[in-house]
């Protein structure tokens, strides 16, 4: 109506930190204990090289989670993930936090969730993904649905969009590539 363009929406090219949930997104979402109450949760390998190939390759990693565990902290101090934190309850905020932390802005920002406390975090970032088996409110939200679900390499299908955009695919699809990160690398 005002006669000027909209602004154009960011891209993956834009993207240069990407902040995911744990639990249904790096997790099918399920949580064991043992015996003595010891939670125990799986991850997808693809998934931490993902993370590693983004932050070699200048996109950084941000990891937000409502839940705290000792495996959760195990598994992004695995990973060399410094961005992080647990026992949110107010997504907004803290992904608001971790841009700040990061120094970029909410056009160079993506995030993955797959429920309901995940929709503060789309509506703080540019971009936003959801997993293949989040709820449809959740997708609907989303300004991306993967093919993954959690737990299946999600995280990784958004990190290989973005090395594909940011025309850094060399890294996945070519020995030479993949040597001049490998020494860096973690799964």
């Amino acid at each position: 109506m005002s006669g000027q363009a909209p602004a154009p929406r960011p891209t993956l090219n834009d993207i240069r930190l990407v902040i995911t949930d744990v639990d249904g997104v790096l997790t099918d979402g399920g949580i064991y204990y043992d015996a003595t109450g010891e939670c125990l949760k799986r991850f997808h390998v693809r998934d931490g090289m993902g993370m590693r190939l983004l932050e070699e390759n200048g996109v950084r990693v941000a990891v937000l989670s409502g839940r705290d565990s000792a495996t959760l902290r195990k598994r992004v101090a695995d990973l060399g993930i410094t961005l992080c934190q647990f026992g949110v309850k107010d997504k907004q905020a803290a992904c608001n936090q971790l841009m700040a932390e990061a120094g970029v802005s909410a056009a160079q920002t993506a995030c993955i969730g797959d429920d309901c406390i995940d929709l503060p975090a789309f509506a703080a970032c540019a971009l936003s993904f959801a997993v293949a088996d989040a709820p449809v409110y959740v997708k609907a939200a989303a300004t991306h649905v993967l093919d993954a679900a959690g737990g299946t390499g999600a995280f990784r299908e958004v990190a290989d969009s973005i090395l594909f955009a940011q025309g850094k695919d060399a890294v996945l699809g070519t020995a030479a590539g993949y040597a001049q990160v490998m020494a860096k690398m973690a799964q």
